[in-house]
């Protein structure tokens, strides 16, 4: 039996939506694996929609909103397309970034709806089913995407993609301006930390551990994960648990 993909589409209301409600009407045909979630602009589809689809085994998610300039709430896709590219950053480190995309369609667009997700239905089909779908879900996969939920979330990363264009764009009151380089810089830089960070979090959550078995579990040079355990704590997310010989072992503080 050939592989059917489950496919979830975010689609804008005013665009993407209608575009789709005429390659109905027209009669255009396309795979039905896709499954609509209607949203009235592309700017609402929250980073963690998207991993929380994957966590229930959907194999490919795309959305789609108006051309840009075309935003029925004037910049509501711009912001879907930095909360994109973040989750994109993020989906890199498990190789889940080759099953998102993101496309404008317009309302008038019907034979491209069709089109695009024929595409993308197919490639999906290339990379075969999601590891976390199925009686046995990778449960490895699935912390690594439960790190990317909470890192996601977290107030560092919703400030970053919130904050870009005024950091990039507006002179601070001392009259400097962040370069688009330099700002990517340090949104990488903070994708990568956070990232493993909530790794480490979610490991503590098990059991306690010194950060010699981190760096053996995560593979990580023991110096970084070092580094970040002195930021946890000093976000009193972790604490030492117990000194067992002459390494401390650490805690979450934050689990239950």
């Amino acid at each position: 039996m050939s592989f059917e993909p489950k496919i979830l589409g975010f689609l804008c209301n005013w665009c993407s939506y209608a575009g789709a409600d005429l390659a109905g009407v027209s009669r255009i045909q396309y795979p039905p694996n896709i499954r609509v979630i209607r949203v009235m602009c592309s700017g609402r589809v929250d980073p963690e929609f998207i991993i929380q689809g994957f966590q229930t085994g959907i194999d490919g998610i795309i959305v789609m909103g108006c051309h840009p300039g075309d935003c029925h709430y004037l910049e509501g896709n711009y912001e879907a397309e930095m909360k994109f590219m973040m989750v994109e950053k993020f989906l890199k480190f498990i190789d889940f970034d080759t099953r998102v995309r993101l496309e404008w369609v317009s309302a008038s667009e019907g034979n491209r709806f069709a089109e695009v997700v024929t595409d993308f239905t197919n490639s999906i089909k290339k990379l075969g089913p999601s590891p976390v779908n199925g009686a046995k879900p990778d449960r490895a996969l699935l912390d690594k995407l439960n790190a990317i939920l909470l890192a996601i979330g977290s107030y560092r990363m919703r400030a970053l993609v919130g904050r870009e264009r005024m950091i990039t764009e507006h002179e601070n009151v001392y009259g400097d301006k962040v370069s688009l380089e330099k700002f990517n810089d340090i949104f990488d830089k903070a994708i990568h930390d956070e990232y493993l960070r909530h790794r480490i979090l979610i490991s503590l959550g098990n059991d306690s551990k010194s950060v010699k078995d981190l760096a053996i579990e995560l593979e990580i040079d023991p110096s970084h994960i070092l580094e970040h355990i002195l930021i946890l704590k000093g976000r009193s997310q972790v604490a030492m648990d117990k000194i067992v010989g002459i390494a401390p072992l650490y805690v979450n503080t934050m689990e239950g």
